[in-house]
């Protein structure tokens, strides 16, 4: 076990080493500092306390960040874990340091294996913090590396847990900032933990074939290293084998054996230009035979997270493939450090360049109108997938999800582009607008004044999250009605599917606190919500699903309690009963009737009735899909048996629905034939559907089912009616 001051000279040597420029009293007094205030508290290992964040600040001097970066690894955790407060560290060091120390504090309460909705709290607290100051991510990185690297103190379920979490989101996000370095050994360490056998296997081999692969390496770079020095690059060359988890997954996509596996050689070529560059490109393939298809030049077109080589795959006389990256001392420093790299150059300065951030803000742009689940689904496509890079007309690059469709690149450039969109040119070849896309397409967006906006099928299509969030966001204006017709129909289907009553969401008492359950001040919103995709049925139904069985026990227990059907099986008590509305209801006399408007019954439908609280008893057919399972216990005490009354007719409000294949004059057939029946007519209106279709909807009053009946066969006769159906409102 190391000490601190074992600890504490490694911090201070690094630091001397990679930032010469630091002012060490500054140093000293925050370890000073956090030493007192960690004094006595021990790490799981039973080390003090204070060995953490002398190594987070090793590390972060490693990255080559400044000052205030060291100042605040070392008192990273005293807010969190002391009784150090915000305004001592402003005080006592700086604001921007308190900041640091503040916006790692709120990261490290950040537990990304809780809820999927705190889930997505904590994730948008982390980009938020980046935006401001990425620095407050670096130092959380080096944080969990250190804890990485002493993971095996952990318990066993611990340990399961943070590798997961690490290799969700630290790992993705170190490779998204370009860190591979650090990259890499999260993601060894994680599968260390989550797959032992499968990492001692890769392990084990590779020890077992160390000389035989460092003698390959040796060949290999001696023959490039000749070459260069013969025709005067100053180059460095070596190679390694690829990190364990890197083969790992070479294993499970090939589906092969460490054994079958041959690319696991890299090489570097690290030289002082440019052009020297491309010169080493051109002797490594008039030494080696190229690999068609397996040459990237990220020179010219850089990944998002700045990292810039030149990618070769080439075999050689033994017939082996290996992989050559070329790139200069600068784009070296990059690709190991990403992001962090910057500071060296600022000497301390802590401000990025806007662009290098621009797409932590279009990850925050993305949050807005976006259900936990699919933000943190999309945000792993976004920022951890690999990407595709793809030109406009003029020569502008575009960087995109791997995936991607001409939809993702047209949002990309603009919503209003998007929104515009009629179609797409691949390659100055009209394209579908679901093609994917590849590296180095040149793509044109084709737009039209009279678009009628995005399609509802384009969110099924779209890659990028950015493209779905502002599709989403143009159904959400311009298209609300629309929306809630949608959202309702799925929102309903849902509840039966699942067995659930429609009528429960109707309850004056439950109804408020199901929507508080839902974020929603009214079941039109939420509808709405579900019809432009921030929320799906499935999810909204499963958020109030246990309210509402619950609420339904209550119910029922209550119907036992004073039970409304004395004698269930006697037709004599129906028939003693007075009518109301035309309906008459077992053991209960004079209550309030209403007609379900979900399924408006008429005299001659078989019927059944609710007793509802406040509303007296809801007469529905007993084929409505909300009477559908009346019979079971949860259910039963609450439906009783009715009938219609012998008595003189009188009209009743009912709702057919009308399939038609579109044509002109429709309406006014279907209008006329409702005239010629002598039925009054309360509301009759219509819309067109996609391919060709249209339906009609008709609320008219009838005295029966038999009148009912023939109103329906006339409607069928009409030229183009197709079908017909009675309304589900």
């Amino acid at each position: 076990m190391e000490t601190f001051e074992e600890h504490y000279a490694s911090m201070r040597a690094t630091i001397l080493k990679c930032m010469p420029y630091v002012d060490m009293d500054l140093i000293d007094r925050a370890v000073d500092y956090a030493n007192a205030k960690h004094k006595n508290q021990l790490r799981k290992d039973g080390s003090p306390y204070i060995i953490h964040p002398l190594a987070v600040a090793e590390i972060v001097a490693e990255m080559g960040l400044d000052t205030d970066a060291i100042l605040g690894a070392l008192l990273h955790d005293c807010i969190e874990d002391t009784d150090a407060s915000h305004d001592d560290i402003d005080k006592l060091f700086s604001p921007t340091v308190a900041e640091l120390v503040e916006g790692v504090t709120k990261l490290t309460r950040a537990n990304f294996s809780s809820s999927e909705q705190a889930q997505m709290e904590n994730l948008r607290k982390m980009f938020m913090a980046m935006s401001k100051d990425i620095r407050v991510v670096l130092i959380k990185i080096a944080d969990r590396l250190h804890n990485m690297r002493t993971m095996q103190y952990q318990s066993p379920a611990k340990q399961v847990i943070k590798c997961r979490e690490t290799m969700d989101v630290y790992a993705p996000l170190a490779h998204r900032l370009g860190m591979q370095k650090i990259k890499w050994e999260l993601e060894d360490t994680s599968l260390r933990y989550l797959n032992p056998d499968d990492y001692n296997t890769i392990q084990e081999h590779l020890s077992a074939h160390k000389e035989q692969d460092q003698a390959f390496m040796n060949t290999i770079q001696q023959r490039i290293t000749e070459r260069l020095q013969a025709v005067g690059i100053q180059n460095t060359t070596y190679g390694r084998i690829k990190h364990i988890y890197s083969i790992y997954r070479k294993m499970q996509t090939q589906g092969k054996t460490i054994d079958e596996l041959y690319d696991l050689y890299a090489f570097r070529v690290i030289v002082d230009t440019i052009p020297d560059c491309y010169n080493v490109l051109g002797h490594i393939h008039d030494l080696f035979n190229l690999v068609p298809g397996r040459f990237k030049d990220y020179i010219s077109t850089p990944k998002p997270n700045m990292y810039q080589s030149l990618h070769t795959t080439v075999i050689g006389s033994q017939g082996i493939p290996f992989e050559v990256q070329i790139r200069t001392w600068d784009m070296h420093e990059t690709a190991e450090y990403g992001i962090a790299a910057h500071w060296k150059y600022k000497q301390g300065s802590g401000s990025g360049e806007e662009k290098d951030f621009e797409w932590v803000r279009r990850l925050l742009e993305s949050q807005q109108d976006t259900d936990a689940e699919d933000y943190v689904q999309s945000l792993k496509i976004d920022m951890f997938d690999d990407e595709v890079f793809v030109f406009t007309p003029k020569g502008r690059i575009v960087s995109l999800p791997a995936g991607s469709t001409p939809i993702d690149f047209a949002y990309a450039i603009h919503s209003g582009v998007g929104n515009a969109m009629v179609g797409a040119k691949v390659n100055n070849r009209i394209a579908n607008i679901d093609m994917t896309l590849k590296n180095g397409d040149i793509v044109e967006v084709l737009t039209s004044k009279n678009a009628k906006g995005p399609s509802r099928d384009w969110l099924n299509i779209c890659k990028s999250n950015q493209a779905r969030t502002k599709i989403k966001q143009w159904f959400k204006k311009e298209k609300r009605e629309e929306n809630v017709i949608h959202g309702r129909a799925s929102f309903e289907g849902e509840m039966r599917r699942v067995g659930l009553p429609l009528s429960i969401t109707l309850d004056p008492e439950l109804a408020p606190q199901l929507l508080k359950k839902l974020s929603f001040d009214n079941w039109e919103d939420m509808y709405a919500a579900i019809g432009y995709g921030g929320l799906t049925a499935v999810k909204a139904v499963g958020r109030i699903r246990d309210d509402i069985n619950k609420a339904l026990k209550v119910q029922a227990n209550e119907k036992m309690q004073h039970p409304l059907r004395i004698n269930p099986d006697s037709e004599a008590v129906l028939q003693n009963r007075h009518a109301v509305n035309g309906v008459i209801v077992e053991d209960i006399d004079s209550c309030m009737i209403k007609f379900a408007k979900c399924c408006t019954p008429v005299p001659g439908d078989a019927i059944v009735g609710f007793i509802t609280k406040g509303f007296g008893v809801s007469v529905h057919r007993c084929d409505c899909p909300n009477a559908a399972n009346r019979d079971l216990p949860i259910q039963a005490p609450r439906w009783v048996r009715v009938r219609w009354a012998n008595q003189e007719e009188q009209p009743f409000e009912t709702t057919l629905e009308l399939d038609c294949i579109t044509r002109d004059g429709l309406l006014l057939d279907i209008a006329t034939a409702m005239t010629t029946a002598r039925v009054r007519v309360k509301e009759l209106n219509g819309k067109d559907l996609p391919g060709g279709r249209s339906v009609f909807t008709i609320r008219f009053e009838v005295k029966n089912v038999a009148e009912l009946d023939a109103i329906r066969n006339k409607l069928l006769n009409i030229r183009d009616v197709v079908g017909s159906r009675r309304g589900q409102n």
